[in-house]
């Protein structure tokens, strides 16, 4: 059974930072491209951030350079670092295989 679990969120203030995990099991995760989305309240679903087998990374505009996707496949654990958070990043965010996606981490960015 594949199973994705996110971990890492919370409340922060505007221009902080946080990282979050999320550990995967039951499937070949270092041959899976592995992608970071993210649901704002009364919005649909965002993709933020894509690390494929080769290593190669993509990014959505509204998080370039600020957010950093990085993968341990010894762990099997994929990690995305968020820095100079804004309040638009508030959002539950999750990882996803592109079939199943975990039960998500809630973060806030807020003074």
């Amino acid at each position: 059974e594949v199973q994705l679990v996110e971990s890492g969120g919370g409340l922060v203030q505007p221009g902080g930072s946080l990282r979050l995990s999320c550990a995967a099991s039951g499937f070949t995760f270092r041959t899976s491209a592995m992608t970071w989305v993210r649901q704002a309240p009364g919005k649909g679903l965002e993709s933020v951030s894509t690390i494929y087998r080769d290593g190669k990374k993509f990014y959505a505009d509204s998080v370039k350079g600020r957010f950093t996707i990085s993968r341990d496949n010894a762990k099997n654990t994929v990690y995305l670092q968020m820095n100079n958070l804004k309040p638009e990043d508030t959002a539950i965010y999750y990882c996803t295989t592109g079939e199943v996606r975990g039960q998500g981490t809630q973060v806030t960015v807020s003074s």
